[in-house]
């Protein structure tokens, strides 16, 4: 496993943090429980557990998926020799999502209201919170996850440290809205105005990158293409 798949995963998963849908459930989620606690220990603790959950919920999603995967032989052999063919087409796709150009802004949302009031009492249903938050996909989400980690994953043959790896990224702006509740309110606002900006300018050239890459793929594995001496 090279740095190169390592720095996808990262990247994937901070992406994904900073989309759009899964920044607001963060948000909510985060500012509910520091409202909830009223202690800046608790609210750090709470967001641990609920970042925690987020986590989990991808490394075990990801590791039934590719140990289902791997253990088929036949498959394993498949992805193996045609993975590189079938990136091109999911990369392309991945980038016109992220780019809005499939449109679609609908999302799953499995934790109801019954668990978002519990998550206030004490680290574990924070973590069930975040669990749940993490398998409510909106399209972008889903991409990244299903279009972007899972096949590298699945060729680098790592069920659990890229998943983990993801899980990490998509906790960082997390942990830091965390810490800005419990410590300074106040700058919430702007902190979440300055980062919706970011991901409008990140998620347009991450998207271009994708379908250049895609394109490459193609034109590479599937028309044969020399594309370099």
């Amino acid at each position: 496993m090279g740095w190169e798949a390592i720095g996808y995963a990262l990247w994937f998963g901070i992406l994904t943090s900073i989309s759009p849908c899964p920044l607001a459930s963060n948000i909510a989620a985060i500012s509910f429980l520091g409202r909830k606690t009223g202690s800046a220990r608790q609210t750090l603790l709470s967001g641990l557990s609920y970042t925690l959950g987020r986590t989990f919920a991808y490394v075990l999603l990801a590791a039934i998926l590719l140990a289902g995967l791997m253990a088929s032989g036949e498959l394993s052999r498949f992805l193996q020799k045609y993975l590189n063919q079938l990136l091109g087409p999911i990369l392309i796709l991945v980038g016109m999502l992220l780019l809005g150009m499939l449109g679609g802004s609908v999302s799953l949302n499995l934790a109801g209201r019954g668990v978002q009031e519990r998550a206030g009492a004490g680290v574990v249903w924070p973590a069930v919170l975040g669990f749940l938050f993490a398998l409510s996909f909106c399209p972008v989400s889903a991409a990244l996850f299903f279009g972007g980690l899972l096949p590298i994953a699945a060729k680098a043959e790592s069920p659990l440290l890229l998943p983990s790896l993801y899980g990490i990224g998509t906790a960082l702006p997390v942990l830091v809205f965390a810490f800005l509740i419990a410590f300074g309110s106040s700058y919430v606002g702007r902190a979440f105005n300055r980062l919706t900006q970011v991901e409008w300018w990140v998620r347009g050239v991450t998207g271009v990158v994708f379908i250049l890459v895609g394109i490459y793929y193609c034109l590479a594995y599937i028309y044969g293409v020399k594309l370099t001496g």
